[in-house]
C-alpha cells in the first residue's frame, strides 16, 4: 500500500477503535466515560473528514477535473455521518443505550461502506493522479490528522 493509502486507511482504523470504545462505555452504562470516548471519536472523525474535504479532495479535483464524481459522493456521505454522530451525542446526553446502539449500528455500517469505497477506489486513484505531490501531501494530511495515523494501529 502506498503512503497515502496507508495513512488514510490507518486513520480509518483509529476512528473505528474510538467508536468501539464509546460503544463499550455505553454498554457498561458508564455515561461520563461514554461522553468522553464519543467526544474523542467525534474529534477524530471530524479531523479525518476535514483533511479529506480541505486537502485531499481539492487536490484530486484539481488534478482530474472531476468535481461531481467520487469526491461529491464522499462529501455527501460525510454530511450524513455527521448527522448520525449528532444523534449518538443526543443518545448519550439522554443516557439512552438502546437509541445509541441503533444509531451506532447505522453509523458503523455507513462507515464500513464508505471506507471500502475510499480504500478500494478513491485512494488508489489519488495515488495515481497525485503521485508527484505524494510526499508533501502525506506530510500535510498527517499533520491534519494529528499524526495519529502515521503508524500502524496495533491494538
Amino acid at each position: 500500500m502506498t503512503p497515502l493509502a496507508t495513512l488514510m486507511t490507518n486513520d480509518h482504523r483509529a476512528c473505528d477503535h474510538a467508536l468501539a470504545s464509546a460503544e463499550k462505555h455505553v454498554l457498561q452504562r458508564n455515561w461520563p466515560a461514554a461522553r468522553l470516548a464519543l467526544g474523542r471519536f467525534a474529534d477524530m472523525l471530524s479531523a479525518h473528514f476535514d483533511a479529506e474535504e480541505q486537502t485531499l479532495f481539492p487536490r484530486f479535483e484539481a488534478a482530474t477535473g472531476m468535481t461531481g464524481g467520487p469526491t461529491a459522493v464522499m462529501r455527501a456521505e460525510h454530511a450524513e455521518m455527521r448527522i448520525l454522530l449528532d444523534n449518538l451525542q443526543a443518545a448519550i446526553d439522554g443516557q439512552d443505550g438502546d437509541e445509541f446502539a441503533g444509531e451506532a449500528e447505522t453509523l458503523l455500517i455507513m462507515i464500513q461502506q464508505h471506507n471500502m469505497k475510499e480504500e478500494n477506489i478513491l485512494y488508489p486513484i489519488c495515488d495515481a493522479r497525485l503521485a508527484e505531490q505524494a510526499g508533501e501531501l502525506v506530510t500535510l494530511l498527517a499533520e491534519q490528522l494529528g499524526q495519529r495515523a502515521a503508524t500502524e494501529i496495533t491494538s
